[in-house]
């Protein structure tokens, strides 16, 4: 089933440098990569971002247009395009530096959407972060609200006190995705299924964790859910995590079950629907971790 989503947060230019020392850049930001995962899934994908009119805008511009992202009036601003400075290291993986403003205009969204995203810096750095947050309560009433802490610690300064705002905002979510990672850093603790576990207290339907290659464990009220993971020859992980978040909101859609009005049947999900829901956005994350970037699937990629 086709929907419409509402996706706000940074689109910016990675620049990566690998560990051969080689450098390249590309459209980066973990929003971003959302709506365009979203896109080329078939989904109507509308991005709430901020990016330059300057070259590495345009870049970031025809990346979207490409995979046929709608951007929202006011994305666009006369200003630099941030940029997030990505090091691979020889097993694929990235750490981050970045150079970023974020105080995005949300101006002409569109009216009716099936579901809200938001990932990582947009809901953490100010000033963009209060306008995040306000979309997400006007948005509640009507969309499923979905989001992916997705810790930059770079920018999100200290995790005790960041951990208290990414709380506020997933009290407002129904569906919530984090790496096993990301949960360490938040708490501090290598109990991190009893803290995903416990979002649910919170407010959420879904809390899911990934595992990387232990694959993923989902919460629900039916109970705990683990799912293998889908095995490949990994060329690095950038836009893994994004791709995931992606491909869970993709099978909801499927099941029909995004949209306020589904709030009940989304609550009461059975475990082999939520097992489905996290196989499929394994299976969509490990052809993004099988080549290079974040270059999400399209649809005619899936078998």
């Amino acid at each position: 089933m086709t929907a419409r989503f509402l996706i706000a947060g940074e689109a910016l230019t990675d620049i990566v440098i690998d560990a051969a020392n080689t450098q390249r850049e590309h459209p980066g930001g973990s929003p971003m990569n959302v709506a365009v995962a979203l896109s080329r899934l078939g989904h109507e994908a509308h991005l709430l971002t901020r990016i330059g009119n300057d070259a590495r805008g345009d870049a970031i511009r025809a990346h979207l247009d490409a995979s046929g992202v709608q951007l929202t009036p006011g994305s666009s601003v006369e200003a630099a395009t941030s940029t997030a400075l990505a090091r691979l290291d020889a097993n694929g993986a990235a750490t981050y530096e970045f150079d970023l403003l974020w105080d995005p205009r949300p101006a002409g969204l569109p009216e009716h959407v099936d579901a809200v995203h938001t990932s990582s810096i947009a809901a953490v750095l100010e000033p963009g972060a209060e306008t995040v947050l306000d979309v997400l309560r006007r948005r509640r009433d009507g969309s499923t609200i979905s989001y992916d802490p997705n810790a930059r610690p770079t920018l999100m300064g200290e995790a005790e006190t960041v951990r208290a705002q990414i709380e506020h905002t997933i009290a407002l979510c129904d569906v919530v995705k984090a790496s096993d990672e990301d949960v360490a850093w938040l708490y501090g603790t290598d109990d991190v299924e009893d803290v995903v576990a416990s979002w649910r207290e919170l407010g959420p339907a879904l809390t899911v964790l990934t595992r990387g290659d232990e694959g993923a464990v989902g919460f629900a009220a039916t109970g705990r859910v683990q799912v293998s993971p889908v095995v490949v020859d990994a060329v690095d992980t950038v836009g893994a995590g994004d791709t995931f978040s992606a491909g869970i909101l993709d099978a909801l859609a499927a099941k029909d079950l995004l949209g306020a009005e589904k709030r009940p049947a989304l609550a009461a999900m059975p475990s082999d629907d939520v097992a489905s829901v996290l196989r499929h956005a394994a299976a969509l994350a490990a052809i993004t971790v099988s080549r290079a970037g974040a270059n999400p699937p399209w649809s005619h990629e899936l078998s």
